[in-house]
């Protein structure tokens, strides 16, 4: 087991190295740039640039050497300050990287804990019951609601919820994290906030429910049709114990592969819903940061994501082991 895992961090280490590079490459070659914006917005307050400030604007940044070589040096200053710990400056917000993506990954990460947790309670039992009962109104019914949610853009059901729930009906906060005229403390904060996030909540479990359900139901129909489901029925056992004793403990085992997903995304934040509900997740600030072109905490954040996803799927295989002993890893 410890060979395997070190083997599997090793290339865990190469793949970052690969996803590194191209990840900078293709930053630097966005069509956006934080200095021509800086630029355009100076020229546009009537104040005229010399070119000489410009090219000190570039240089201050890093960014005077457009060239394939001039790219592949700025990448291996950002591999040797990462290699010291430091993920840089963000250029828009002016404070740390790190600092940045640990202020703004808490209100992401409790979104996406709370939704997940509604999305596999919900789900599992939905691709459950629609197998146990193939092709009956039960099944149709919950995957037609299950394609209706799949099919719902998130931006749409995001401003439909706000529309009725937020102005019409006044039930929940339209968006933000905290009501600006009203002063709580102590655990009345962590409420009026959990209010304001219940609709995005709502949002991101009703659009990630049809996948689970889908694979759900397709694992446990083939595990339904297998040669030891038969056997246990005809041995006499009821049809709840060939199902949850017998047929649900497999479908676990291509669960598993999900999983590898799940760590990255508790992290990354929603970037459209946090958008639409004007939630200070890591999710819009990464976006409004790749907008203006802020190189260092693009790198920063996809970075960790990258290490997230790494780790994820190492877990995920790690986990293979323990649902199914017949998984040896070497």
């Amino acid at each position: 087991m410890l060979k395997y895992i070190l083997k599997r961090l090793g290339l865990a280490i190469l793949c970052l190295v690969g996803v590194s590079l191209i990840l900078y490459i293709l930053v630097r070659m966005m069509p956006v740039s934080f200095v021509q914006d800086k630029i355009n917005q100076i020229n546009q307050g009537g104040a005229v640039v010399s070119q000489d400030v410009i090219d000190a604007m570039y240089k201050m940044y890093g960014l005077e050497d457009s060239s394939f070589l001039g790219i592949l040096t700025g990448y291996v200053n950002w591999i040797g300050a990462l290699l010291r710990g430091d993920l840089g400056t963000s250029w828009k917000y002016g404070g740390p990287v790190l600092d940045e993506i640990v202020n703004h990954m808490g209100t992401s990460f409790i979104i996406a804990f709370i939704s997940m947790i509604f999305e596999y309670l919900i789900a599992i039992p939905l691709g459950v019951t629609a197998a146990t009962h193939q092709y009956s109104v039960r099944d149709y019914v919950v995957t037609v609601l299950v394609m209706i949610g799949i099919s719902l853009p998130s931006f749409f059901f995001g401003r439909f919820l706000q529309s009725i729930f937020a102005g019409n009906l006044g039930w929940f906060p339209a968006g933000g994290l905290e009501d600006a005229s009203k002063h709580y403390s102590g655990i009345m904060i962590a409420f009026d906030q959990l209010w304001h996030v219940m609709l995005p909540i709502f949002v991101m479990t009703i659009l990630s429910i049809g996948g689970t359900m889908r694979y759900m139901r397709t694992n446990m129909l083939e595990v339904l049709n297998s040669d030891y489901i038969r056997t246990a029925r005809a041995k006499g056992l009821s049809e709840r114990k060939v199902i949850y004793k017998h047929a649900f403990r497999n479908t676990m085992i291509p669960i598993v592969t999900m999983m590898a997903g799940v760590l990255p995304s508790l992290f990354s934040g929603a970037m459209i819903t946090e958008q639409v509900f004007d939630l200070p997740g890591i999710g819009k600030i990464a976006l409004d940061a790749m907008q203006a072109g802020d190189i260092p905490f693009i790198m920063g954040d996809n970075m960790f994501i990258a290490f997230l996803s790494v780790i994820g799927v190492l877990l995920s295989d790690l986990m293979y082991a323990v649902v199914d002993p017949r998984v040896k890893l070497y």
